[in-house]
């Protein structure tokens, strides 16, 4: 595969516009773990191994665990993920997928039980940007560095 074109030189304009709601999220006051939860999960629906990669290391960076990072692509089957994490991924598979689910009304509740109107609106925008990122980095396949493998001791 390869790069289609760089589309931040093609419209600095539109990268600015999305790199701003990118810190309007970074800096929203959302607790960083359900940031990581939101771009991880909504990276694996999209198929997008450009932000998959990304966000993992930035997960690791923050310090949330291997088998947290792992096992988000299988968040249903797992213990791993508490109550509210639970719920979130459930709204970031709901809304990253909305025209299948039409985010369900069950969804919502859920929701509501562990976040106010405001953190559910955040929370949401951050599940929008993400899904704009990861448009972008498909679209124009976008393509992650490679790392060096390690070597053996």
């Amino acid at each position: 595969m390869q790069a289609r074109f760089n589309f931040a030189k093609a419209s600095p304009e539109a990268y600015k516009a999305v790199a701003a709601l990118e810190q309007y999220v970074q800096s929203s006051g959302l607790e960083r773990r359900f940031i990581h939860l939101i771009k991880l999960r909504a990276s694996q629906i999209n198929g997008c191994a450009y932000c998959v990669d990304m966000h993992v290391k930035e997960a690791r960076h923050d310090g949330l665990g291997e088998q947290w990072i792992n096992l988000i692509c299988a968040w249903k089957e797992s213990p791993v993920y508490d109550a509210k994490e639970r719920v979130l991924l459930g709204w970031v598979d709901a809304v990253t997928k909305i025209a299948e689910t039409g985010a369900p009304d069950a969804d919502f509740e859920a929701l509501k039980t562990h976040f106010s109107e405001e953190e559910i609106t955040k929370i949401t925008v951050a599940i929008g940007t993400i899904n704009v990122w990861n448009r972008l980095a498909v679209g124009f396949r976008s393509q992650h560095p490679i790392d060096q493998p390690a070597k053996a001791a």
